[in-house]
């Protein structure tokens, strides 16, 4: 077969490797945007003899070429070129189901191992790939796919793989985190807050897959899969939005000694994975309540190893980048030990539920009238929920007053009906605002 003069010329350098020495293991990378190139850069730095950058996929790919790129690497932008060339690793940076999911099958169909950051894809399929790389005796490794530049996912599969896991919580959306931080330090508008994370590049023009909670459960779903060993869809996770939180809750909060932050949090117990995404009060002492802008912060908590944490940026270009290069030598070393036997995953397919029993944080915004706390107490009691507390800040416009009603602990579903019947009264202006409380 005819050969190229970029393929001439590593072969002849790989020629150059002394026989006694694995030779470097060859690499693919598809997706050349900024995670992708500074992947790149990172691999065409080293000198280690581990890794070798032999292809660059990307549409368009004669715009994007550049200096420091080696004149043997091979640019393309058919994904068949990498499928069908003699590289040992294939990188997906592309994101999203279509076509990543079909470049990753084939990869892995074809004895190829894969690294990839791509969060969607591995929360939605990741068990079946992981089943179909185990049967093609190669690997797919995912460690940049949630808080890129905190190591918890190869953590969970290797580090904490001896213990006995059964709960995880998070703050795993950088955009959320830097939204609420900066409400609660300088109490300006949610709007403001949002218009500042836009202008910083920390949120997307449509900031809805952020604010609603759409990243973060599919982070979730990643981190139920890698540490607590179930299968579980980020639909079947329920996603509360931030929108509604405002400068006026941070005070309430902060009385209460508390603030708030978009807490990831799945529990096992037993054959029912209890697992929700959303704003939560959490205690201004507790790590959670600590972490400012846009970092992530991840907590674990085991049988045997007790509670472990990570904290660190979660996104960027070179933090996921320092992912998934450390995720390439991985997949290199393991490739130089020898082939793996097959073994299926063993997982679990629990029943999800969001029916945590929490105390909860009831913020009102009502016309001013007599008799409205003696209405709401009067629903509450029906439902047999205990009021812990009433907070009324003065100063507020009776026409638009805010208030609220924190209770003792109580499950989700129970709480749920007299929600419905509250937001319903002649005085409520919106729905009441209803976040749990994570003591």
């Amino acid at each position: 077969m005819h050969k190229t003069p970029p393929e001439q010329a590593l072969d002849a350098k790989a020629a150059l490797i002394p026989p006694d020495r694995t030779p470097a293991r060859r690499v693919a990378l598809v997706g050349f945007g900024t995670v992708g190139r500074a992947v790149a850069k990172i691999l065409c730095e080293r000198n280690d003899g581990l890794l070798r950058l032999t292809h660059i996929c990307n549409r368009n790919f004669e715009r994007k070429k550049q200096p420091w790129v080696p004149s043997e690497v091979i640019w393309t932008d058919d994904f068949r070129a990498i499928l069908n060339s003699d590289a040992d690793i294939i990188i997906e940076l592309i994101g999203g189901l279509t076509p990543a999911e079909e470049l990753v099958r084939g990869a892995l169909n074809a004895g190829k191992s894969v690294v990839t950051a791509n969060k969607q894809l591995i929360a939605r399929h990741g068990p079946d790939l992981l089943q179909l790389a185990s049967a093609n005796s190669c690997q797919l490794e995912f460690g940049a796919s949630v808080a890129g530049g905190v190591p918890v996912l190869p953590a969970l599969r290797t580090g904490l793989c001896g213990d006995r896991l059964h709960g995880i919580a998070g703050i795993l959306n950088g955009t959320c985190n830097y939204i609420l931080s900066r409400i609660e330090t300088d109490r300006i508008p949610f709007s403001e807050a949002l218009e500042e994370a836009q202008a910083r590049g920390y949120a997307e023009t449509d900031a809805s897959e952020d604010l609603d909670g759409g990243d973060a459960r599919a982070k979730l779903s990643i981190l139920a899969l890698a540490g607590l060993q179930v299968r579980v869809s980020p639909g079947d996770i329920r996603a509360r939005t931030i929108r509604p939180i405002d400068a006026i809750d941070f005070d309430y909060a902060a009385e209460l000694g508390c603030t708030i932050r978009q807490i990831s949090r799945a529990d096992l117990k037993e054959s029912i994975l209890f697992a929700d995404v959303g704003p939560s009060l959490v205690p201004e002492s507790s790590p959670f309540g600590r972490v400012q802008r846009n970092l992530n912060l991840v907590l674990t908590s085991g049988e045997y190893g007790g509670d472990m944490a990570f904290l660190g940026a979660g996104a960027g270009g070179d933090p996921t980048a320092v992912a998934v290069v450390s995720d390439l030598m991985f997949v290199a070393e393991s490739l130089a030990a020898g082939p793996r036997p097959h073994r299926p995953l063993q997982l679990s397919s629990p029943k999800v539920s969001c029916d945590f029993e929490t105390p909860w944080y009831l913020r009102f915004l009502v016309k001013d009238q007599p008799g409205i706390i003696a209405s709401l107490a009067a629903i509450l009691s029906a439902h047999q929920l205990n009021i812990d507390a009433v907070l009324q800040n003065p100063g507020f416009d009776k026409n638009a007053l805010p208030f609220v009603i924190t209770l003792e602990p109580c499950r989700d579903a129970q709480l749920h009906p007299a929600l419905q019947q509250m937001s319903a009264l002649p005085f409520a202006l919106r729905p009441c605002l209803c976040l749990p409380i994570l003591c």
